[in-house]
């Protein structure tokens, strides 16, 4: 009964999403064109939740970074967007999912549309429109640029977020895509990555790396016996409501991988196996932040539900639900402690991109080699079953094959890019444009001018402005 229901909203929406192509030349309904438009509108939808999840990143950035940076790192994530969508158009599809070698796709360059549906084999038989396969992986490109992103608050220049950001989206995501998605090396050797623990979010998170390590610490991060400093971000509600979108809109991530809404439902028990996972992170994260610092730490309860999204993205078509509550918790408890260790190490990153998308997302591809199932591995038609499902060594070695990889080829090529910018251009703006935040220096307004125009005034003279 439920089906039905399911069924009977779907084909109602679809009749408004696709008017004409709804009815054959008799007027009537034909089931080719029926599961066509419903498998459309359902792809439509989940593109748009991952679309909309950089409104996620952008609240959770924002209130991640002091006041005087929020507008700047709020209105990246639009130009985000924008260098995603053009990138990707000029090039990026192409090397990703156009037909070429098992290293990257060789057609499909400057993309037009339907008629080039021949330069993109690994599409013809997925019953979904290549406009909007189109669209829906431009929104996986975008949130794995926001990922590399977080390793440069604070203290890198506009332009470097530019010119990297392009190169990313043209050339190191969509070689990435190609060799577990698109007819690559890695996705022939039966690589488990269903929505992206690895292509997505340990791509995106080892440039952050990459880029975190050559800007190096943001003034007053560390004292002189190298012991951190905590710099709070300005507005934890932001926090608390960016997390609540970004876990929404992994219901598209996830679940929309399907790309139908047909058959027996498949998204739904994906959709099951996400949000476990992630309720578990949020869980573990608190309790092991309350034992450990005594406090219930509300950031960290943050990053263990982000966590825990992340490790979840790769293995939610693959492990039963109770697997799928144990890698959440994991990856809870995971990126709290790594979080602070990179701290500890040297290592400033803002928003704790590496450990929230990097360290999770390597332990969502290990996970999958130990519990992926016999009969989930059979009905995605992808790897083999995992080790505590009897499969042996095979599958973990396959993942754990594909997190050396693209670890070791993002990084290099990161490290390459960014070192050159560095030489040339520089990276890192000014001491005294980071001192007075990079809404003022790079953009000319704050994102609060009031209280950044009361602050400056009441700084200079010493005594509260009135």
């Amino acid at each position: 009964m439920k089906k039905k229901w399911l069924y009977g909203v779907l084909i109602f929406l679809a009749s408004f999403a696709f008017p004409v192509s709804a009815f054959a030349a008799e007027g009537e309904v034909t089931a080719p064109v029926l599961e066509l438009g419903l498998n459309s509108l359902f792809v439509f939808v989940a593109a748009m939740l991952v679309f909309f999840m950089q409104a996620g990143f952008a609240l959770l950035e924002a209130g991640t970074v002091r006041m005087k940076n929020a507008g700047h790192v709020a209105g990246k994530t639009v130009l985000t967007l924008g260098i995603s969508v053009l990138a990707w158009w000029l090039i990026g599809f192409g090397f990703a999912f156009g037909d070429g070698n098992s290293f990257l796709g060789t057609t499909g360059f400057l993309f037009g549309g339907e008629g080039d549906i021949g330069s993109f084999s690994v599409f013809s038989e997925i019953g979904v429109p290549l406009n909007l396969m189109f669209l829906f992986q431009m929104a996986f490109a975008a949130v794995s640029l926001a990922i590399a992103c977080g390793g440069m608050a604070e203290r890198a220049k506009l332009s470097v977020y530019i010119i990297f950001g392009t190169i990313f989206i043209v050339l190191i995501y969509p070689i990435v895509a190609h060799w577990v998605w698109g007819g690559g090396w890695l996705g022939n050797l039966g690589m488990q990555d269903y929505a992206g623990s690895t292509v997505v979010h340990l791509t995106g998170a080892t440039a952050a790396l990459a880029a975190t390590i050559l800007l190096k610490p943001r003034l007053g991060k560390y004292n002189k016996d190298g012991k951190p400093n905590n710099i709070p971000g300005h507005n934890q509600v932001l926090t608390v409501l960016g997390v609540i979108i970004l876990w929404i809109g992994w219901f598209g991530f996830n679940p929309g991988s399907a790309l139908t809404p047909l058959g027996d439902g498949f998204f739904g028990y994906v959709l099951m196996t996400t949000n476990l996972a992630a309720a578990a992170g949020a869980v573990a994260a608190l309790l092991i932040s309350w034992a450990v610092m005594g406090k219930s730490d509300i950031p960290s309860m943050l990053n263990g539900v982000l966590a825990a999204l992340v490790a979840i993205t790769g293995s939610c078509a693959f492990v039963d639900a109770w697997a799928a509550v144990v890698i959440g918790a994991v990856a809870g408890i995971l990126t709290f402690f790594t979080a602070r260790w990179f701290e500890r190490a040297g290592l400033d990153d803002p928003i704790y991109a590496f450990s929230v998308h990097g360290i999770a997302g390597v332990w969502g591809a290990v996970s999958t080699g130990l519990f992926a199932t016999p009969e989930l591995a059979e009905t995605t038609g992808v790897g083999k079953a995992g080790l505590f499902y009897g499969g042996g060594f095979g599958q973990l070695g396959v993942q754990v094959l594909g997190v050396i990889g693209t670890f070791a080829f993002v990084l290099v090529l990161s490290f390459l890019i960014l070192g050159i910018m560095k030489w040339t251009m520089g990276l890192r703006v000014t001491e005294e444009e980071e001192t007075m935040g990079l809404d003022i220096s790079e953009h000319g307004t704050y994102g609060y001018p009031e209280q950044m125009n009361l602050l400056n005034k009441t700084t200079s003279s010493g005594i509260p402005a009135e």
